[in-house]
């Protein structure tokens, strides 16, 4: 170390310095190397805007809860997520015919 361009910026403990890593730290590097490929750069290219969108959709208005209590919370929660759900399938074409729901592809 006493020749090291860098050791201004070094520790001054007598102990030196520690690096510990996480129990996941590398399954986190495989991930991130593996995240390389092309093909799943695409995917998460293409899909991450509308999970985005989901997400903010939910959370419009307030990002709190807006009842006391967990039963309350959770039915709420599950409401507006089934009707956030239902207004993306109706955008998508989702129809009614003959009392049957259909969704019209292009």
């Amino acid at each position: 170390c006493t020749g090291c361009a860098l050791r201004a910026r070094c520790t001054t403990s007598a102990k030196g310095r520690s690096v510990h890593l996480g129990e996941h730290h590398r399954l986190q590097r495989d991930h991130r190397k593996q995240f390389t490929n092309n093909m799943i750069q695409q995917s998460y290219r293409q899909h991450r805007p509308m999970v985005e969108r989901s997400i903010a959709w939910l959370t419009r208005g307030s990002r709190r809860v807006p009842y006391r209590g967990v039963t309350a919370n959770n039915n709420w929660l599950h409401h507006r997520a089934a009707a956030i759900n239902l207004r993306r399938l109706i955008t998508l074409g989702l129809s009614t015919t003959n009392n049957t729901w259909t969704l019209t592809t292009a």
